[in-house]
């Protein structure tokens, strides 16, 4: 009884055991997962950038090409791609609602939490869906993947963007099972926080591919110029 008494402040006894803090110990190793998690994240988004920046250049390189048939000319699927703007809103509001489950969880405010991060999944599926009926129409319209280069280039960088969400929705899955396991919100607030990050980096993705995809011949001869490419 006197030696508990005894005990340091740094939680030794005079034999020289030590008292733990299991909890402190439990929340010190969730700290260390939860930053190796966000690390790995941001490497892998790098490499991602780095994928992409290679397709880019050779859509740019390739668009200077004579055989290269612009997809925004009247007629032209692209035209008027109300379509990817549709898109594009369901893939804004799925971010929004995650940034309000990321800012929720902060709060410890469960249902909402919820909510926002299921409601946010539902969305990104409608973009998902949304982009594979814009490649029903180009199929309809005779715009197949090997008659045009430019069609090769639409499917290939919607096709890979679609390809990182539909993993980003695999990571969804898995934290909406959880959270129908009662799994408590602070061993969650993690995986939240890492979905909403990357679907703000797959929006960002996604504007510039927006943008370029809908450019005129143009606007790619201008990038191919200032990149050296021409």
């Amino acid at each position: 009884m006197n030696r508990l008494l005894l005990k340091n402040a740094d939680g030794a006894d005079p034999n020289g055991s030590w008292s733990r803090d299991p909890e402190g110990i439990q929340s010190a190793e969730g700290a260390n997962r939860n930053q190796t998690a966000k690390i790995g994240l941001r490497l892998f988004l790098v490499v991602v950038s780095s994928l992409f920046l290679l397709f880019l250049l050779a859509f740019i390189a390739r668009s200077q090409m004579s055989d290269w048939l612009p997809l925004t000319e009247p007629l032209a699927p692209l035209a008027n791609p109300w379509q990817l703007w549709v898109n594009s809103a369901f893939l804004v509001l799925s971010c929004i609602a995650l940034q309000w489950a990321r800012m929720a969880a902060r709060q410890a405010r469960l249902n909402a939490t919820v909510i926002g991060f299921v409601v946010g999944g539902v969305f990104a599926i409608a973009f998902l869906a949304g982009q594979f009926w814009v490649w029903q129409q180009f199929v309809a319209w005779g715009y197949f993947v090997a008659s045009n280069p430019a069609n090769s280039f639409f499917y290939l960088l919607t096709g890979v963007h679609g390809l990182h969400l539909l993993g980003g929705l695999f990571a969804w899955g898995r934290t909406v099972a959880r959270f129908l396991s009662r799994v408590p919100l602070p061993q969650l607030s993690a995986s939240v926080e890492l979905c909403a990050i990357y679907w703000h980096y797959l929006l960002g993705l996604w504007i510039v591919l927006f943008a370029l995809l809908t450019s005129t011949p143009q606007t790619y001869e201008a990038i191919a110029r200032l990149c050296g490419l021409r």
